[in-house]
Order: structure tokens, then sequence, then C-alpha cells
């Protein structure tokens, strides 16, 4: 990510590559994930420029990117806030990911090459080695879940997962938070991946539905 210094001197070179304001909308977006700007916080438009070394143009622009994704609530004469999560939003997120999580997951016990299933099976294997390091798990834990979708190949299907997920790291009780969770989630894993190997498609649908309405119940 460029530095603020970078973003004002060299527009045009930025602009060669991509449009400023999706490098601003990429720090924005990193700085909410890492809590830098809390959920339910008013986004300071002026303040934020300065930091940056831009005008509000790009600023503006890159929150209307943030707002598309759920990351950012505009709101009339008030300005941007960060996105908070009610305990509905959760549970809806929840509800439509387990839809489509499931759906692929079948898909892939359907179709799925030998050697996609080995990806995945080594990714698997990354969850098990990093599970007492926190950061380490959730990255690997959604790089799993991605590599999934990516392999079920439909394209609109990958698309809104990833909006919903990107919505998901905003909500301040993550399920893989609670004590004893990840552990539940390596078993459920471990089990979902013995499905997947079996070619079992009602088992992998299912497994992967239950995943996620455990993770809403460790997540309430």
């Amino acid at each position: 990510m460029p530095a603020a210094a970078e973003l004002a001197e060299a527009p045009s070179r930025l602009l060669s590559r991509r449009a400023l304001y999706e490098d601003v909308a990429d720090r924005l977006r990193q700085q909410i994930f890492a809590r830098e700007l809390e959920p339910g916080s008013w986004i300071d438009e002026q303040k934020l420029c300065a930091e940056y070394g831009i005008s509000r143009t790009p600023l503006r622009e890159a929150l209307k990117v943030l707002a598309v994704e759920g990351l950012v609530t505009m709101r009339l004469r008030r300005g941007a806030y960060v996105t908070e999560m009610s305990s509905q939003d959760v549970a809806q997120v929840y509800h439509l990911l387990a839809l489509l999580e499931s759906d692929a997951a079948g898909e892939v016990a359907r179709s799925a090459s030998d050697a996609q299933l080995e990806a995945l099976e080594a990714l698997h294997q990354r969850l098990e080695k990093q599970q007492r390091q926190h950061d380490a798990f959730f990255a690997a834990n959604e790089r799993f879940h991605l590599e999934l979708l990516e392999i079920a190949g439909n394209r609109w299907r990958t698309q809104i997962v990833t909006d919903l997920r990107k919505v998901m790291k905003l909500n301040r009780h993550h399920s893989l938070f609670k004590r004893g969770r990840i552990a539940e989630s390596l078993a459920e894993h471990r089990a979902l991946m013995q499905a997947l190997r079996e070619r079992d498609a009602k088992a992998a649908t299912r497994l992967m539905r239950a995943h996620f309405e455990n993770g809403l119940a460790a997540a309430a």
C-alpha cells in the first residue's frame, strides 16, 4: 500500500495502474478491519484527507465503494459511518453464507478433480497447524472457504460470499473468538473434508450448513 506521501505526490503514476480512489478504498478497508476505525464510528473526512495527503474527491469515491460493500453506511447530512452489525444483521449474513457455501460444498464433492481436493486438503492442514495462532488461523480459514468457492466455479456466488465475508469482519463477536470454538471448527472441517474425499455431496452440503449454524450459535 503506498504511503500517504506517495498518494499525494504521484497521482499520475497511481492512475496508470488504477484509479487513486481504489488505493484509498484499500487503505480504508484495512483500517476498518484492523479496528483503527471502529464499527459505529463517524468517518472524519477532513482528518483522513490530511492523513492520506489527498483531496476529498478520491476519499468520497472510496467511501462509495465501501458503502456498496456494506462496510460503510452513508447518512443524509451526517456523513459516513463504519457499519455496525446488529444481532439480526449477523444472523442474516450467517444464513446467506450457510445457503451459498453449503451449495458450493455439494458441488465440490460432485465435480472437483483430485488435484483440487488435494489443494483443499493442503489448506486444511495449514488450519490444523495454526490453530494456536489466531490471526493466522482466521486468514487460513477464509482462504479455505474461498478456495472451495473457486473450485465450485460459480463466480456470482463467489462475489456475493466475498462481500458478505467482508461485512462479517465488522462483527464484534466473531464466533472464533469464543473459547473452544476453534477446536470445534477444526472438527467440523475434518468431517467436511472426509465427505469431500468420499464424494458424498449430501453429507458435504449438510456439514457445511451445520458449520455455519454452529458458528452463529457461538457468535451470539
